[in-house]
């Protein structure tokens, strides 16, 4: 049983009087609306105006899910502070907009309003000392969604942060905040003060031990933009990852460094993920796209003889299902004995590579674990290979072999050069 609000809005009647169940709405002709331009406000942090394909749009509602810790708070109060340091960042205000208001003084020292349900402001102040001594933030603790939208119509903020949306809850329903008709409510009015006042609205939103968004369903449904920022405890390093994008792409990734001085933009993800590579049996590199840029990572395989009946294919990064796949193809077309063996491969630096460009770097780190050969220095692997030992061209070749060389590699190999995998047997002997 879900609580849900009764709508109290006047309906439409038809002709013989019967109620039609449909509010009062505004027909509106595609060719009268306004061309925008595609107009967005620019965070001050590339990686995440990259994830969101190039800033936030103005009247969007977005998203970002995290596990506890992983930096969600830290990164957004990182981009509040920004736009706040740049002008062009704050909502212009339209002259009908100019009366006399109560709040008209926080509009006039800051163009993003940070709403927080989880810390008062001075938790807040402390961690933005460490972002920025001298920062400038409207802070407003409130959890009742009804008084938070009176205030963003009556300030006109250019950006509205909620941390977190699991803490809001309006007074209409009884139930606890955090429960699904809570949280699904709130989310709904604040999706339509969005849409209304052309604000954009970034909601935080907690995590299940599972790794999906808490909450219901429809919650991520109804906002424009979901992104997740990942990473591990042990790992410095934060990925954030578009799962949903009206305005972008939804393969795009952006590479944070977290510190004490908050979130850090790596700018070169390739020499990051490849800094600590060396040389080893059971080593590939292969350069990945990621939304429009091209990253070099690095697979690596480990291959051991088990006494279990059935040897295990662990894949962390990559898709399990693929890795059965390609081992399976490895021993019909190359007659590679793998039946016997343990194998566990890993992309490091804690990306997740799911296009089958990285087929061949997984296959070759297999067979230099296998054989305990070492590669060629400077050697890097594209393509998808098929059930049939045949290497098949993927997408964006041509930036894939550019970035390579870039970095310094010299021997490329891909479907261009190679067509089946029985051709590299002979690197191996």
């Amino acid at each position: 049983m879900v609580e849900e609000v009764q709508s109290s809005k006047e309906k439409v009647k038809s002709k013989n009087g019967r109620n039609t169940g449909k509010s009062i709405s505004e027909v509106v002709n595609l060719s009268e609306v306004e061309e925008i331009h595609d107009k967005r406000l620019k965070t001050g942090v590339d990686e995440f105006d990259r994830v969101l394909g190039g800033g936030i749009v103005f009247g969007s509602i977005i998203l970002v899910a995290g596990d506890p810790g992983i930096g969600k708070s830290t990164l957004l109060l990182q981009i509040a502070l920004n736009v706040n340091s740049h002008s062009g960042g704050r909502r212009p205000i339209e002259s009908k907009e100019r009366s006399s208001r109560s709040l008209r003084s926080l509009q006039d020292d800051s163009g993003v309003l940070y709403i927080s349900g989880e810390e008062s402001a001075h938790q807040i102040k402390i961690r933005a000392d460490r972002i920025n001594p001298k920062a400038n933030l409207a802070i407003f603790n409130e959890t009742d969604v009804d008084i938070i939208t009176a205030v963003v119509e009556n300030i006109k903020p250019s950006l509205v942060i909620v941390d977190s949306i699991q803490t809001m809850e309006t007074s209409d329903l009884e139930s606890v905040a955090g429960s699904v008709g809570q949280v699904r409510e709130c989310a709904h009015r604040l999706q339509r003060l969005a849409k209304t006042t052309h604000i954009p609205v970034i909601l935080v939103g907690h995590v299940t031990k599972e790794g999906t968004v808490a909450g219901p369903k429809t919650l991520e449904h109804m906002v424009d933009v979901v992104l997740s920022l990942e990473g591990e405890d042990q790992n410095q390093f934060r990925i954030l990852r578009g799962t949903k994008n009206r305005f972008g792409a939804t393969d795009e990734v952006g590479i944070f460094e977290m510190s004490d001085k908050g979130m850090i933009e790596v700018q070169n993800p390739s020499k990051l993920f490849l800094e600590t590579h060396m040389s080893a049996p059971g080593s590939a590199v292969v350069p990945i796209i990621t939304g429009l840029r091209p990253i070099l990572v690095e697979i690596q395989a480990l291959v051991t003889k088990t006494t279990n009946p059935l040897p295990r294919r662990t894949g962390s990064g990559i898709d399990n299902n693929r890795l059965q796949l390609l081992v399976a193809v490895l021993q019909k077309r190359l007659g590679l004995t793998l039946y016997d063996q343990d194998i566990f491969v890993n992309v490091t630096g804690g990306l997740k590579v799911y296009e089958p460009a990285a087929d061949l770097a997984i296959c070759m780190a297999i067979v230099s674990s296998f054989k305990d050969f070492t590669m060629l220095p400077k050697t890097a692997f594209i393509g998808e290979v098929g059930l049939l030992g045949e290497l098949r061209s993927v997408r964006g070749i041509d930036k894939r072999i550019s970035e390579a060389k870039k970095l310094g590699f010299t021997n490329i190999i891909s479907p261009e050069n190679t067509k089946t995998l029985a051709q590299l047997l002979p690197l191996f002997k």
